[in-house]
């Protein structure tokens, strides 16, 4: 996460605090998609580092293919979860938190930069019981060039982001961002391009 994104979450931050729980709850689900999936490619670094860290966490091999059902409980349980999560953590960058410009974990001590918020969203869902197979790590370019990562949420009805920069929660084709790669559903440590994305585009993100 750059200074301008962090900038940009703490903004967020501010903002989802100033929402009532009622209107949280009561976000309407809007129309989605699916994203174009496109060849494997390199799994980003951050997530390699994260599974030398903690190794059970991507150890689950290959899977079968799940997306959430989404009902009135289901979304609930995601728009809840992001709420909580983008409100409970302090957003900073790797490097003047850990003094490196790269490096995925939970965010233990309540602060963390994008792929930290995206990584507890993921965990507290498959604790409440949805597969790891509709919950992607996705990475992300800004409108400004920044790179910035997300959690898809993969449902029957389409795909929606999970973002620690906004309280809403959209499909993927509303964000204004541009998606470069994510996580394959049939396996954790299997990465696939997305849309027409170029390879210069996936290099810049590992």
């Amino acid at each position: 996460m750059t200074s301008r994104s962090l900038a940009s979450a703490l903004a967020a931050n501010v903002l989802v605090a100033l929402v009532l729980t009622s209107a949280a709850d009561a976000q309407s689900v809007k129309v989605a998609s699916f994203e174009p999936v496109g060849d494997m490619v390199k799994a980003p670094s951050g997530w390699l580092q994260f599974c030398k860290d903690w190794p059970k966490e991507c150890d689950s091999g290959d899977l079968a293919a799940r997306d959430i059902v989404l009902t009135d409980q289901a979304w609930k349980d995601v728009v809840a979860t992001n709420r909580e999560v983008n409100e409970s953590v302090h957003p900073v960058t790797d490097l003047s938190h850990f003094g490196r410009s790269e490096y995925w974990t939970y965010p233990k001590d309540g602060k963390g930069d994008c792929e930290d918020y995206l990584l507890l969203k993921r965990r507290k869902l498959m604790d409440l019981g949805y597969p790891q197979q509709a919950l992607l790590i996705t990475v992300v370019a800004l409108p400004d060039g920044d790179g910035h990562a997300v959690l898809t949420v993969r449902t029957e009805r389409g795909e929606y982001v999970l973002d620690n920069l906004t309280g809403d929660i959209l499909p993927w084709s509303e964000t204004g961002y541009r998606f470069v790669k994510r996580q394959s559903q049939t396996n954790p440590n299997v990465w696939v391009t997305l849309g027409n994305e170029s390879q210069k585009a996936v290099a810049a993100a590992k």
